[in-house]
């Protein structure tokens, strides 16, 4: 396996996720990616005047104007975001500034060997691909030590996700730890788990599953759900699957984790790993997206990304990086 640099050229490097950095590194980083030029440039574009004072009230302002300008999704699930029209230059300047912020260009992983693989659930047929990239990672020579956990909840699936499914040949599921469970099976060719665990507690918010499976020269691999942190509002979110898999794993402060991901998703669940992993437990982490050029996804298509799904993603790195900062303190 020929491992890369983890920031390709061009690309701002997000905050570093190495073992044993301070929390003033941490915030220097989210400083250096939040005050960038691409993303000032973006503001301006869209009106808005580059805020002052501190790193807190800089951050605090760009959630707000992201929140008026680059919230497509309105409380909705991903999938039932609108659209927006814009004009040609506008949405070159969005493609643009997605690629300097590092949501475009899937990265190599930069280790030969990590204590986890983490999988980051999402709509069903990220499910798919992800799970298929993380097995083709330990075909390709990489090393886990410790388990591949592949992290998801109790999402009830949309009826364009499952149709979805059935043109990649997935069998029926209705959630998306189904769909998760389901890629696992067939990428890792295992039939029943091991271990099987969980907690039905009559509502998606407050349930969750954990199955461990055990493929032949393979380490194990977990699928969990996790429950909502915040269960009267919303479902589980990414950090609160990552929350939930490190109160089942023994994580240790220096362990290298690989998080496996879609390379729009990369800024703010890096930003989500570090605050909920790396912080409180010490832990390394590197976030990388799936190459979508790997024949062995080709039976598994990705929707188009469009320049609004970019600046949504780019107020979803915001908020990360914001919640982030918020944990570090003073910083």
């Amino acid at each position: 396996m020929r491992t890369g640099e983890k920031t390709p050229p061009g690309v701002l490097a997000l905050p570093t996720g190495a073992a044993g950095t301070s929390n003033e590194t941490i915030a220097a980083g989210v400083r250096a990616w939040a005050g960038s030029a691409p993303l000032r440039a973006l503001v301006g574009h869209f009106g808005g005047d580059w805020p002052d004072g501190e790193l807190a009230a800089v951050l605090a302002a760009l959630d707000a104007f992201s929140a008026r300008h680059w919230d497509f999704r309105g409380g909705r699930e991903r999938p039932d975001a609108r659209e927006p029209a814009f004009d040609p230059a506008t949405a070159r300047l969005v493609l643009a500034t997605a690629a300097a912020l590092g949501m475009v260009r899937p990265a190599a992983p930069a280790r030969s060997e990590y204590a986890h693989l983490v999988v980051l659930g999402g709509l069903a047929h990220a499910c798919q691909r992800r799970v298929a990239y993380a097995a083709w990672l330990l075909r390709a020579g990489i090393r886990v030590t410790g388990e591949v956990a592949v992290l998801g909840s109790f999402r009830p699936l949309s009826e364009e996700e499952c149709r979805s499914l059935n043109t990649v040949g997935v069998a029926p599921c209705d959630t998306e730890v189904a769909a998760l469970d389901a890629a696992v099976r067939r990428e890792f060719g295992v039939a029943a788990p091991v271990e099987d665990d969980g907690r039905d507690a009559g509502h998606p918010h407050h349930s969750w599953s954990s199955r461990t499976y055990r493929p032949v020269d393979r380490p194990p691999v977990r699928v969990l759900a996790a429950p909502s942190s915040d269960p009267a509002r919303r479902r589980a979110h990414t950090a609160d699957t990552q929350r939930f898999w490190a109160e089942h794993v023994r994580l240790r402060a220096g362990d290298p984790v690989l998080v496996v991901t879609a390379p729009i998703y990369v800024p703010f669940q890096h930003c989500d790993a570090l605050r909920t992993l790396a912080v409180p437990y010490g832990c390394a982490i590197e976030t990388v997206g799936v190459d979508p050029a790997l024949p062995d996804l080709a039976g598994l298509p990705e929707p188009a990304l469009t320049p609004g799904r970019y600046l949504q993603e780019i107020r979803s790195a915001i908020r990360s990086m914001r919640a982030l900062h918020t944990a570090l303190g003073d910083s």
